[in-house]
């Protein structure tokens, strides 16, 4: 194919936190997510609940779900008939499965949500979490995203779009967000699991905290399945209805993760629809995109990509927009690019948008006692 390259996970060892059993019932994807969450169960000093506790919750989604599980039922089916199917085949390539075995590992019985939005189905599943627990709802949510289509069949269906780079040759700077030299995303793939908890419960069992949500947005384009809003106007919306419900003004904002794919439309859409938002302060505020580094990994950016922002917020060092080597002419904010800054940023924005015309954006702020 004319796209030889992805950012994969390499090394994956899921027998390190998953049993053996439990591996062979799950797609690649619900193991990264499997994966992830055990890290972050242990990161918070969470443990399993025995008996099962209701106040727990799991809102992780994936916007494609077990994408090379069905293209080898088929074949399969094909070949052999029923008989050739495997009976763990629905489960693995369900897409809730992946929230639905990490309820079940860890007892989570309370509030559980699989959210299927393209690339913005990780900030969507970390907001509808945060909404969760402000409505009382839940304790405790594991909110994120996973994916796992690095595969022919997905790495084909988006190259046929012209949305991936054709960089082959120069695989470690094939994605250049905001560069005036980009020529689409790379495929990435894994799982970024936040535990999200109220702050009182977090506080009463000593919790280390390290950032707190303050506001979630999300709307709708209603423009075009795959293109951005002219203008970026849609992305402008979702970005201020997230500063009104974390009662944040723009010049309070200190840095943006942005979605920053390495697509033409989407790096200048984007650009303006910060400047729709920010006014003269969008020339002030450091924004940079992650996914020169990790790729673009679809369902699961919007969770990795907060903790990239949640990070940002805890070290005060903000990270950089890797192969950013000449920027576009469209694209003229500060995109810190190629080395981390240090900035002591105090209020964060983490945009995710998607297939469809779905934005979800989520506002963060250092966790100052």
């Amino acid at each position: 194919m004319p796209v030889q390259i992805a950012a994969e996970v390499k090394g994956f060892d899921p027998l390190q936190r998953i049993d053996k059993k439990l591996v062979r019932r799950l797609d690649l994807f619900s193991q990264y997510a499997m994966y992830a969450a055990a890290e972050a169960m242990e990161h918070a000093g969470l443990v399993a609940s025995d008996e099962g506790d209701p106040r727990f919750g799991v809102y992780v989604g994936t916007g494609i779900g077990g994408l090379q599980e069905i293209v080898n039922g088929s074949r399969l089916f094909d070949a052999h008939g029923w008989k050739g199917l495997s009976p763990f085949f629905i489960p693995r390539a369900l897409t809730n499965l992946a929230a639905g075995q990490i309820a079940i590992r860890f007892g989570a019985q309370g509030p559980a949500l699989c959210v299927t939005t393209a690339c913005a189905t990780g900030n969507h599943a970390i907001g509808e979490a945060f909404r969760a627990i402000q409505y009382d709802d839940a304790d405790v949510i594991l909110a994120g995203g996973c994916e796992a289509a690095v595969s022919p069949v997905g790495l084909a269906g988006f190259m046929v779009m012209r949305a991936l780079s054709k960089r082959n040759d120069d695989a470690a700077t094939a994605s250049r967000p905001f560069d005036r030299g980009r020529d689409g995303f790379v495929m990435g793939e894994g799982a970024g699991i936040l535990v999200v908890e109220a702050l009182d419960h977090a506080r009463a069992r000593g919790a280390e905290i390290l950032a707190e949500i303050t506001g979630y947005a999300l709307n709708n384009d209603a423009w075009h399945d795959t293109a951005p809003s002219p203008g970026g106007a849609g992305a402008a919306r979702c970005m201020a209805a997230a500063l009104r419900n974390a009662g944040v003004n723009p010049e309070q904002v200190d840095y943006i993760n942005a979605h920053g794919t390495s697509t033409e439309q989407n790096d200048v859409s984007e650009t303006e629809a910060v400047k729709a938002v920010f006014g003269e302060h969008a020339k002030r505020v450091a924004i940079s995109s992650t996914k020169g580094v990790t790729g673009h990994l679809l369902g699961a950016a919007g969770g990795v990509e907060a903790v990239a922002t949640v990070m940002a917020l805890r070290t005060g060092v903000v990270p950089p927009t890797a192969n950013l080597f000449e920027p576009d002419a469209a694209c003229d904010l500060d995109y810190v690019p190629l080395v981390a800054r240090k900035l002591s940023p105090r209020v964060a924005l983490s945009n995710s948008f998607g297939f469809g015309g779905v934005n979800a954006s989520l506002v963060f702020r250092r966790f100052e006692g």
